[in-house]
């Protein structure tokens, strides 16, 4: 068997632990040893045999065609993100040598941008590290600054976990996007070395990394409890920085007119110097 991390099987076993019988038109029958389909059960769903199935999980057969990953990835109920996790680890079959690690540097374009945007921005490199923010980014989170990381601060301070009101939904969708961004490099020395300790420290991390859930970055908007203006909405921008590996530049802005505005605008005041905060309409200048 191959010495290569078996994702696809990994990924197929932790799915179908989340897939009940009844949710797949089956009648359990029977004292079940395993939390949701049993390995015939999934293989008889999608038409394939059960030893084919087997060997799929165990990483013996890592060429299945398109039509049994489509096939499993409707018994196994996966969205459009998951369906297109599944079909990245099977077309994995010929695994490229791992590149040695490079250093994520942000370019000094990116760097003027974040000075200039006069909205709070930062810039998140493939597992999650903030590699460079600005001023107002820093005031809606002390935590984002140079040296962060989104899923270390979320999950192991206090002080981040507080400033969201939905912190099981928020971190769901946080491991899942990680998950995502990662995609087949989750041996990656700086990954192995962050999950491991978020696994050791925080239960909760450990039960969603168990789950594989994968899901694309997207905008949305969030509200966060902010310590200093209260309940404080903002739109959440994501946007791929061209030329990189993966780095994302990600921008909060208001919806104008909104509370969220207002509470954002008394916000940069506290956080811009006087001589760089605009005249009339109370939003912040460039600075």
């Amino acid at each position: 068997m191959s010495d290569e991390p078996n994702l696809l099987g990994d990924y197929l076993r932790a799915r179908r632990a989340l897939v009940t019988p009844e949710s797949a038109g089956l009648t359990p029958l029977g004292v079940r040893r395993v939390p949701g389909l049993r390995r015939e059960e999934v293989a008889m769903l999608a038409g394939i045999s059960s030893d084919y199935y087997v060997r799929l999980e165990q990483g013996r057969d890592r060429g299945p065609s398109r039509q049994v990953l489509a096939a499993l990835a409707r018994v196994l109920r996966l969205d459009e993100d998951g369906t297109a996790y599944l079909m990245s680890l099977g077309a994995g079959r010929s695994r490229p040598a791992r590149r040695r690690p490079r250093r994520e540097v942000v370019s000094h374009g990116v760097r003027v941008l974040l000075r200039t945007l006069g909205l709070p921005a930062f810039v998140e490199g493939r597992a999650f590290d903030v590699l460079a923010a600005n001023e107002l980014a820093a005031a809606v989170s002390p935590r984002l600054v140079a040296g962060g990381n989104r899923l270390r601060d979320v999950f192991l301070d206090p002080a981040e976990r507080d400033l969201y009101p939905d912190w099981e939904e928020s971190t769901r969708q946080l491991v899942a996007g990680f998950r995502e961004s990662v995609g087949a490099d989750v041996d990656d020395p700086h990954v192995v070395e962050l999950v491991g300790r978020l696994c050791l420290a925080s239960p909760r991390f450990r039960e969603l990394w168990a789950r594989h859930d994968v899901h694309k970055h997207e905008g949305a908007a969030v509200t966060l409890a902010h310590p200093q203006v209260g309940p404080l909405t903002l739109n959440r921008e994501k946007l791929a920085i061209a030329g990189t590996d993966g780095q994302l530049l990600t921008i909060y802005h208001p919806e104008p007119g909104t509370d969220g505005a207002d509470r954002f605008a008394l916000l940069a005041s506290f956080a811009l110097p006087v001589h760089e905060r605009s005249g009339q309409d109370g939003a912040p200048g460039r600075w």
